[in-house]
């Protein structure tokens, strides 16, 4: 069997080989309960084990939601995150070498006045049955004969999440943390990439779970992902706001999102964001302002908004037009191009003395200044009697009481909005415990 693992050491140390040795072992357990679970394929006709997001897709859609179905039918089977990656983009590069027409949408009257150029779109369950079939036979010749395994990349992150509905009606909040970037499109001999991203859903959880769905799938096909990854990642705001509005206008939608997200490429950390979700970089326990977040009051945002022909009013807080108090997003279609889908980004080199880089939505940041967040991050780690344990980077729910607890400050401070929290350490945590406690904003 030809190898599938993404990164390959000539030489390894000590540590690596025991890390290798430790993902073997956890990879060999799980496809042992794995194949019990399913000894063969899906019967036809049978339900499936896990829904797919969508009834209908397009062909480019469809690569998104395979592989958010895949990650999280293994997911809750405890499968390790980066073979679980590595398993999805197998099955997903068989299924692309399938001819897919059989499986296509009748395409409706209704929907060819719509659109001056219909999109073909296939029935989800029957694709994402035969995507599963693929995972479950590759599962099945990997417990026979498992392909070599590869080492964690050179900068392993441990990751923090936590998110709470609070006091809304609904979570509208999305969120994902995919340090198996590489892994998961199948890119060998690249330097090594991890993704983290936030969302913030308004009117709707549809375009979160969209973004979450589709903005690194978007990301991973862009051809200036190496050598410009700012570039690359606006691109791909770009074309998911795009994607998304195919769907909306198909299945009537009307939400947006915010989002923030982050790439950790090599050396060189990439930000890019739509509206008021924000990321904080930690650089010896001081904060580091990465971005402004896009609000209707923001001067500059005021008067594109204006210069358009639009207005920002107060009710009570600033509006787009009346309407939304997001100025740029995903979605929002009924008040396009006032409501933005052009993200910003900004990018820094990594020095090797960054501690973390926090991610997080509006209803945090409303309640809590960056300034805020170095000291509540240490207290965090201070109260627990095993932070190294606490962030286990083998569990799938790793490091969940450091972001329970800033989540908790947001709440306590006031903020009843969903609150998001993600925290990607950039230094093992243990060793932040012996910074000062005076710390304040780094320029």
């Amino acid at each position: 069997m030809a190898i599938l693992a993404a990164v390959f050491l000539t030489s390894r140390l000590p540590a690596e080989l025991a890390a290798v040795s430790g993902m073997e072992e956890a990879a060999r357990c799980f496809l042992g309960r794995f194949v019990e679970e399913f000894p063969a394929a899906l019967e036809e006709g049978g339900a499936l084990p896990v829904s797919p997001l969508s009834s209908t897709a397009s062909m480019g859609e469809m690569q998104g939601e395979s592989l958010e179905l895949g990650i999280r039918m293994l997911a809750v089977r405890g499968a390790p995150a980066g073979f679980s990656a590595l398993l999805c983009q197998a099955a997903q590069s068989q299924l692309l070498q399938e001819d897919l027409s059989p499986f296509h949408c009748p395409q409706e009257a209704e929907d060819n006045q719509e659109e001056e150029q219909p999109v073909a779109l296939l029935q989800s369950e029957a694709v994402q049955r035969l995507f599963l079939n693929k995972l479950i036979n590759v599962a099945l010749a990997w417990h026979q004969n498992l392909p070599e395994p590869s080492p964690p990349p050179p900068r392993f992150l441990r990751c923090s999440v936590h998110a709470i509905k609070n006091t809304r009606r609904k979570m509208e909040d999305k969120h994902l943390a995919l340090a198996e970037f590489n892994q998961l499109f199948g890119f060998k001999d690249r330097e090594q990439c991890a993704y983290y991203a936030v969302f913030d859903g308004h009117g709707g959880v549809d375009a979160a779970t969209y973004a979450a769905t589709h903005l690194h799938v978007a990301l991973s096909r862009q051809e200036t992902l190496q050598r410009d990854p700012a570039t690359a990642l606006k691109q791909a705001f770009t074309h998911t706001d795009l994607m998304f509005r195919g769907k909306a206008k198909r299945e009537r939608l009307r939400s947006g999102t915010t989002g923030v997200a982050v790439l950790i490429q090599g050396q060189q950390l990439t930000v890019a964001w739509l509206g008021d979700s924000q990321a904080t970089l930690v650089r010896k326990g001081q904060a580091v302002t990465l971005m402004e977040p896009h609000k209707p009051d923001r001067e500059d945002e005021r008067q594109r908004i204006e210069d358009l022909g639009g207005c920002v009013t107060f009710m009570g807080c600033w509006r787009v037009n009346g309407t939304y108090a997001v100025s740029r997003a995903i979605g929002d279609f009924d008040q396009k191009p006032y409501v933005s889908g052009d993200a910003d980004c900004f990018t820094t080199q990594l020095s090797g003395d960054e501690d973390y880089v926090l991610l997080a939505c509006d209803g945090f940041f409303d309640a809590v200044q960056p300034s805020e967040v170095p000291q509540l991050v240490l207290d965090a780690l201070r109260q627990s009697d095993d932070p190294e344990g606490m962030l286990d980077p083998s569990e799938e729910t790793v490091g969940v009481r450091v972001a329970q607890q800033l989540v908790a400050h947001a709440k306590a401070a006031g903020s009843c909005d969903n609150i998001t929290v993600m925290l990607v350490f950039l230094h093992p945590p243990e060793q932040l415990l012996g910074q000062s406690s005076t710390m304040g904003p780094a320029q």
